[in-house]
């Protein structure tokens, strides 16, 4: 079912200042930061030769990621995103195995222009699984 690692997520306090920090410390490719309202956070993604980086800060109060910057105020690693090449496939199988999506069940457009969906993190062993279809 899962297919290669598509990036892992880390949440910062000041993605402007973590995006320089990647740029003139490691001098990695940094894209431009994306707002995604439906998702509540803001991304830089960290462009490596076998996969991405994706640096997020809440986007507003009422983020999803706020409650968790408030317990890890320096940040910390948030998700790990796998491609599949099927989301909805993907989904009923682990739902018939008895994993949880979390939300309503239903994809929503990622940060890729792509469908994704997340797995509850006690099913996974404390970490948060975010679905993106190929």
């Amino acid at each position: 079912m899962l297919g290669r690692v598509n990036h892992i997520a880390l949440v910062v306090p000041n993605l402007a200042e973590a995006a320089a920090k990647y740029r003139s410390v490691l001098g990695a490719a940094v894209t431009a930061p994306d707002a995604l309202p439906e998702h509540g956070v803001s991304v830089v993604f960290v462009t490596l030769e076998n996969t991405k980086v994706e640096l997020l800060e809440p986007l507003g109060s009422d983020s999803p990621i706020a409650a968790f910057l408030a317990k890890n105020p320096a940040g910390g690693m948030h998700h790990i995103c796998y491609e599949v090449e099927d989301i909805i496939a993907a989904r009923d199988s682990l739902v018939a195995a008895g994993g949880r999506v979390l939300g309503d069940g239903q994809p929503k457009i990622g940060a890729h222009g792509k469908p994704v969906l997340f797995l509850h993190p006690k099913d996974f062993f404390g970490t948060l699984i975010e679905l993106e279809q190929v």
